[in-house]
């Protein structure tokens, strides 16, 4: 996949997870370092844009999830970078827990099995819809500068 600032940032919310739930110090100092370069890359990828050193069309890498609708709706997102940004950390958060489930999935009672996988699936296309989202609106304030 071709990086993005939604990838950038969603690769971000992903290692501040790990920070978050994470004790082990080598571990956590690989994580500060990822940190570190995700957010250089970040200011870096924003900048090349903005001087025209990455064309608008590589802005862009749309996931083009192929699914059945019905059945799999999710409602659409609107707003800005930064509240797609924040419903793409609430997003990863609500996936990370979710999948915690999944580790241990023989404890998880036989009725509730399809819900979480369900609930998986949609909070992966809610993600994707906020990375889209991210990319598209950046895009657009790119291609629109005065």
């Amino acid at each position: 996949m071709a990086e993005t600032l939604g990838s950038l940032c969603d690769k971000l919310t992903i290692v501040k997870l790990k920070q978050y739930h994470s004790e082990d110090m080598k571990r956590l100092e690989s994580l500060a370092n990822q940190e570190k370069q995700l957010c250089e890359e970040i200011d870096i990828f924003i900048l090349d844009a903005a001087n025209g050193k990455i064309s608008s069309e590589k802005l862009t890498y749309s996931s083009n999830k192929v699914f059945k609708m019905e059945g799999n709706e999710i409602l659409p997102i609107t707003g800005n970078i930064g509240s797609f940004f924040s419903e793409l950390a609430k997003v990863n958060c609500d996936l990370w827990h979710e999948q915690e489930k999944v580790y241990e999935f023989e404890k998880v009672l036989p009725e509730e099995k399809d819900r979480v996988v369900k609930r998986l699936a949609l909070l992966n296309l809610q993600r994707n819809q906020c990375i889209d989202a991210i990319d598209k609106q950046f895009q657009q304030m790119i291609i629109n500068k005065p």
